[in-house]
């Protein structure tokens, strides 16, 4: 009896895995201007093999990583995202999505100023902002304030001060600001005043001024002086001499180009007295000039009272009016030469010094020369110094004390001018003594 073997072979095909792909993309900020970036997430299922094409990306276009992350656009355009997804069963799919990306605002405005910062000031504006679709500009405080063009027209300002610009530049997902700033300088005004000569502030004839120019806003001046010379000129700040006595006017006229003002002021000369006034002036005694309290030297012509340490090469030619006392009881008192004070004081030389003649004492001169103190008090002219013959005597030369007040003691100076000095008190302070004194001096020598 035989045995049936039947063997049964049993084949099972096995059943390919489908691809599905599927990935989602998130704009971020859902700002679509330029640099877009954009969040790939892909959801694709089956696959084991991705090939993406990121066209217009910065990424690498070709990526073939599951999840290529972030990728940036910087140029707006219309472009491709395509994923192409497989297994090793030989299944595969894909799936594209495309994506526009707006050219990005640049904004950049330039400003300039058509002639010069003057009112009314006159401004041109370039709009150099690419990628925005709509502009709103603000002019604070121009005409016109506001505008929508992209180029707008020229701009003109006219209050003094500083003034905003401002250009908004929009797209329909995005908007920028950008401000500048332009100044517009003050109103033109025309103004002056003038500095008149030092030795001239006494406004005899002649006199010369030097002006003083305020004017605002100016770039060119014209100015006319009546019965002046010079006549006219175009400086800022020029100087002028007036050598009539009268009422002189001084007018300045001034422009920047857009306005043009004027100005007239006056001013009087009187006549030429040829008689200078010193009044108040404070000498000290010996002690208080040596220790540079009260000086007792004086200069008819800087008018400046010089102590011990104000003395110089300069100084010393400039002095003609010495004055001794020896001590705070006023016994004994003299005026004296400044080139001899090294002979009756116990002053230092003066360097440079000169030689002016003094009658201390008219009472005891034995000479022609006289002045009371009405003289003196009524002197409004050199007409008296004039007939005064100026003589050095043993007795004009004599000391005085302050039993006779005031008293008038009378000088001529190297030069040739005559004077005449009145001594008004002698006030006690011990080593800081000091006398005080009106002067009336010759301008120039006869």
């Amino acid at each position: 009896m035989g045995i049936l073997l039947l063997i049964v072979f049993s084949c099972t095909k096995e059943q390919a895995v489908p691809v599905q792909v599927d990935y989602d993309i998130v704009v971020v900020n859902d700002d679509f201007s330029a640099p877009v970036q954009v969040k790939i997430n892909n959801r694709t299922t089956g696959a084991d093999a991705y090939q993406w094409t990121l066209e217009g990306s910065i990424s690498n276009t070709m990526n073939t990583s599951r999840n290529p992350g972030t990728i940036v656009y910087e140029e707006g355009g219309d472009y491709l995202i395509k994923l192409k997804a497989s297994n090793q069963d030989g299944e595969a799919g894909e799936k594209s999505f495309p994506i526009t990306v707006f050219d990005g605002i640049d904004l950049d405005f330039d400003v300039a100023i058509v002639k010069d910062d003057f009112s009314p000031v006159e401004v041109n504006i370039t709009n150099k902002t690419t990628g925005a679709s709509t502009y709103e500009w603000t002019f604070e405080g121009g005409i016109p304030e506001t505008s929508t063009a992209q180029h707008p027209q020229n701009v003109v300002f006219t209050a003094p001060g500083e003034h905003i610009i401002i250009l908004k530049a929009s797209t329909d997902f995005e908007s920028y600001s950008q401000q500048r700033t332009i100044s517009v300088k003050p109103y033109l005004e025309a103004d002056f005043g003038w500095e008149v000569a030092f030795q001239d502030d006494d406004y005899q004839a002649p006199v010369t001024l030097t002006m003083t120019n305020n004017s605002i806003s100016a770039t060119e001046y014209q100015w006319t002086f009546d019965r002046g010379l010079p006549q006219t000129s175009t400086e800022e700040a020029p100087t002028a001499t007036f050598d009539t006595p009268g009422v002189h006017s001084i007018t300045l006229k001034v422009t920047n180009g857009k306005e043009t003002k004027e100005v007239t002021k006056t001013f009087e000369v009187f006549p030429d007295t040829n008689l200078s006034t010193h009044k108040n002036v404070k000498l000290g005694i010996n002690t208080a000039h040596n220790n540079n309290n009260i000086g007792a030297f004086f200069s008819t012509t800087t008018r400046e009272v010089y102590t011990k340490n104000g003395v110089s090469t300069e100084t010393g030619k400039e002095i003609d009016i010495v004055f001794f006392g020896l001590d705070g009881t006023f016994s004994f008192n003299k005026f004296i030469a400044p080139d001899k004070v090294t002979e009756e004081t116990t002053f230092s030389a003066i360097p440079n010094a000169t030689h002016t003649k003094f009658i201390n004492t008219q009472e005891s001169c034995n000479c022609s020369a006289s002045l009371s103190e009405q003289e003196f008090d009524s002197m409004e002219d050199d007409s008296l110094l004039q007939n005064i013959e100026i003589e050095e005597t043993n007795g004009g030369s004599q000391h005085f004390t302050d039993e006779v007040m005031p008293r008038i003691v009378l000088f001529e100076t190297a030069d040739g001018r005559k004077g005449a000095i009145k001594i008004t008190a002698f006030i006690k302070e011990g080593s800081d003594s000091y006398i005080l004194i009106d002067i009336k001096t010759q301008k120039e020598s006869n």
